[in-house]
């Protein structure tokens, strides 16, 4: 039946060769362990008991969730086919539920790198340097997204009052404070944009290219890889770093829970809630390092 399957996957799923010679692979590897762990000799056979063991067995071989998961989904495939193939009367993996995945972390910068690369990286005296130095402190001094931020108007920007109104995502808009410093450094960049391009219209883009076209996702991301790379050791070097950075950062300087969730645009709380787990690490360095019974 596993060249039934195959054939079936090849013409009539017309998978693509990858992709049947990865169902194969992961065929020919239950069928193996069937017949070591219980000297079944074909998969056919194979029922809900027999399935968990495999389970069992690619876990502590240390393979991933994902990895464990992909390969019970070709054993859906599979069984699928031979029932309706006429096969086998019942799916022995109707009751096998999917491994639930580790939520990982966000990363972030620590808060004296961040010092160092807003006020020690290099960024030229022109205009496009001092917008490059206004994309990374604008992402992390605000924690917008990175399509809010392209598609942010100087209308939108008021240093009388402090503020920034951001279209979020479904279209909803939200109001974010500046801080002081980012108020004058946006002040100064304003008066280097209209230098550049002679004045300044409400229905500007805020950050745009040197032929004043807005910004593409790609130049932002270029951006702010090319200032994060001397000082910044994480993997993900990215506009959404700089979002959790700023996330991080508050709530490990005692923001309200709600308060962030509301500066950040999510929806539910729950969204905001994973960065309480890198303050909870910090509390328990500082637990560890201070109390004497620690």
């Amino acid at each position: 039946m596993l060249f039934s399957f195959i054939n079936y996957l090849q013409h009539e799923k017309r998978a693509s060769t990858h992709t049947v010679l990865a169902y194969q692979k992961d065929l020919e590897q239950f069928a193996d362990f069937l017949q070591g762990a219980f000297e079944l000799d074909d998969p056919v056979k194979a029922g809900h008991q027999e399935i968990r063991a495999w389970m069992v067995d690619l876990i502590e071989q240390g393979l991933s969730v994902l990895t464990v998961n992909r390969k019970i989904a070709t054993l859906r495939s599979f069984y699928k086919f031979l029932l309706r193939s006429g096969e086998i009367s019942k799916d022995p993996t109707f009751k096998i539920k999917a491994l639930k995945k580790g939520r990982r972390l966000p990363e972030f910068i620590q808060e004296n790198t961040i010092a160092q690369i807003l006020e020690e990286a290099e960024y030229g005296e022109d205009f496009e340097g001092q917008r490059d130095k206004m994309v990374i402190e604008i992402l992390y001094l605000t924690g917008m997204r990175l399509s809010e931020l392209i598609t942010m108007r100087w209308a939108d920007v008021d240093t009388y009052a402090g503020q920034i109104q951001v279209l979020g995502k479904g279209k909803k808009h939200r109001i974010i404070p500046m801080s002081e410093t980012l108020k004058k450094n946006v002040v100064f960049y304003q008066k280097v944009f209209e230098e550049t391009f002679l004045n300044v219209h409400r229905s500007d883009y805020f950050i745009v290219r040197i032929s004043k076209e807005p910004a593409y996702p790609m130049m932002i991301y270029r951006i702010v890889k090319k200032h994060l790379d001397l000082f910044v050791q994480t993997t993900k070097r990215s506009p959404h770093l700089l979002r959790h950075t700023f996330a991080t950062h508050l709530l490990n300087k005692g923001a309200d829970l709600n308060a962030v969730k509301d500066l950040l645009g999510h929806a539910s709380l729950a969204a905001t809630q994973v960065y309480t787990h890198n303050s909870i690490e910090k509390l328990k360095a500082v637990f560890e390092q201070a109390h004497p019974k620690a």
